[in-house]
């Protein structure tokens, strides 16, 4: 997040895009509501489901899924027909704006509203309301970046931010939720296969002589590794033999099961590193037993950079350990002493290695709480708000982005819209929340959400057993007949591994962030006999 959580109460208004925050993000939901509540702040839900925001909402846009760029294109052209642009933030701040006006100049909003499936004039007062506020946040989350074209929404976002001069003040900002609780912690300390500690590139000389001189070794690779769904791939081809999962359940989580199963049982070895034997457990070689965030020392980063101290509240049960010392055994049984592995040891070596981080250590955090980085020195205060005087590269560029179509829209053969997501009551693959009998009694099984018009048509009733097929497989599920999905969409919560909405999604990926397109893929309904011949995915 550019700005900070707290933030949100501050702001004039509040774009949701792509994020179901009460559920999703309960937290930042509140605070959402809060805002809207007691600041007077107007709330625009851009979102193809009804939504529990959408009752908080001045305005709820019903776009079609995936349709994100030509909407926030659409609502840009009138933000520049209409002289509400941020001239002055354009001019002194930005760069390559000519280039992105003549694009979104094409995206007039009767343009934008035909692509969308919305009314002009609903893009119109989106932009008004947006462009017209003393300040204004955008938030978020899965539902603009697991697309094809995730890339292209966030360049979209950021273009809307800069457009209307909201970036580096209060109440403003591009506001990524993620999407479990030390995913940014994760990415900061080099979880990607590209980048070291606080994103500093793999194929930089200076940064990998830095790392090799700290690990006391002769080479570090300069070439970036492979995404998830890359190593799949290459398991699958048999270049990847060896593959060793932690604190992750692909088996749910990932894109077309089937062929995750696959290269699961292709490869040599599998290891996976977890608290519970889950579903992708089962297919490992050996299980590592690792302790839960109560049962360890450290500290985690959350979706707006704070760092924050976590305190080992009771011991790991039986064989159960700390992940650091399970990666140090498993190093030097390979022949790689990585010495005191102690959680201050560890923050210790990450100031020192990674700049955003240098000043933060774990006497600021007992005597201040929390700090967010970029916190570059031991009197530096952190940043709650990035970008205030200048951008990270200099100046923000704007970027002309083209709208797209899915990689898999519905046909005469799968016609309707599948799209996932989250349930408040059960998080994630489910492998904690469905192990907690009093969650899981209030949604012990799995609904396929669909529209009264679409069940009509088809035949189906309320809590009947149908398939739900795409062209990577079927699942059985009940229906939820609903008015919260539009018509054409179908809506499956991704948490059940009986009923793995995953099992049908689409892995085509976003060429640049290699992210799948868990939320656009084309299915159809099947019911009574039909079901009989069909073969069905289960985790």
């Amino acid at each position: 997040m550019t700005n900070s959580i707290d933030d949100l109460e501050k702001a004039g208004c509040i774009l949701v895009i792509g994020s179901n925050t009460t559920e999703g993000h309960p937290i930042v939901g509140l605070r959402i509501k809060r805002a809207v509540m007691k600041n007077d702040c107007k709330l625009i839900v851009a979102e193809p489901r009804h939504i529990r925001l959408c009752y908080y909402a001045d305005q709820w846009i019903r776009h079609r899924p995936g349709t994100d760029v030509a909407l926030l294109n659409g609502m840009m052209n009138v933000i520049l027909a209409e002289g509400l642009a941020d001239e002055e933030f354009i001019r002194e701040r930005t760069e390559g704006f000519e280039e992105f006006r003549k694009v979104v100049e094409q995206y007039t909003p009767e343009r934008a509203a035909e692509i969308c499936g919305v009314e002009a004039e609903e893009i119109r007062r989106a932009a008004r309301t947006f462009a017209g506020a003393p300040s204004a946040a955008i938030v978020y989350a899965m539902g603009i970046t697991q697309h094809t074209t995730g890339v292209d929404n966030v360049l979209s976002l950021a273009n809307l931010a800069m457009l209307t001069g909201n970036l580096g003040k209060e109440g403003a900002g591009v506001n990524p939720l993620r999407g479990q609780n030390n995913v940014q912690g994760a990415c900061d300390m080099g979880a990607l296969p590209n980048v070291l500690t606080g994103y500093q590139p793999v194929s930089d000389p200076q940064a990998r002589e830095k790392f090799e001189k700290a690990w006391r070794v002769d080479y570090l690779p300069g070439n970036p590794g492979l995404t998830i769904m890359e190593m799949v791939d290459a398991a699958l081809r048999g270049e990847v033999r060896v593959l060793y999962i932690m604190g992750e359940n692909p088996l749910l989580s990932d894109p077309d099961i089937r062929h995750l199963r696959e290269a699961l049982e292709k490869v040599d070895f599998l290891v996976v590193q977890d608290i519970f034997l889950t579903e992708t457990a089962r297919y490992a070689d050996v299980v590592l037993p690792a302790a839960s965030f109560a049962e360890k020392e450290g500290t985690f980063t959350n979706t707006d950079r704070r760092v924050q101290r976590v305190r080992k509240a009771v011991e790991p049960p039986g064989e159960a350990r700390e992940d650091s010392w399970i990666i140090a055994q498993v190093a030097s049984r390979l022949g790689y002493d990585m010495g005191d592995v102690s959680a201050p040891a560890v923050m210790e070596e990450i100031a020192s290695l990674t700049p955003s981080y240098a000043g933060i250590s774990y006497r600021r955090l007992e005597e201040l709480g929390e700090l967010r980085w970029p916190c570059p020195s031991p009197d530096h205060p952190g940043t709650p708000i990035l970008h205030v005087d200048k951008f990270t590269r200099g100046k923000g560029k704007f970027s002309p982005v083209e709208y797209k179509t899915p990689a898999e829209e519905p046909d005469s053969e799968y016609p309707l819209v599948l799209t996932t997501g989250r349930l408040l009551t059960h998080y994630h693959t489910g492998s904690m929340t469905r192990r907690v009998k009093p969650l899981d009694e209030l949604v012990p099984e799995n609904r396929a959400w669909i529209n009264p018009a679409d069940a009509e048509r088809l035949g189906v009733a309320a809590d009947q057993e149908v398939a739900v097929e795409s062209r990577r497989g079927a699942i059985k599920v009940k229906a939820r007949i609903t008015e919260k999905v539009p018509p054409g969409v179908v809506f499956i919560p991704f948490h059940f591994g009986e009923s793995p909405a995953n099992a049908l999604t689409n892995p085509a990926l976003d060429p640049v962030a290699k992210i799948p397109e868990y939320k656009v893929a084309a299915v159809r309904i099947v019911t009574g006999k039909a079901m009989e011949g069909l073969e069905y995915v289960t985790a």
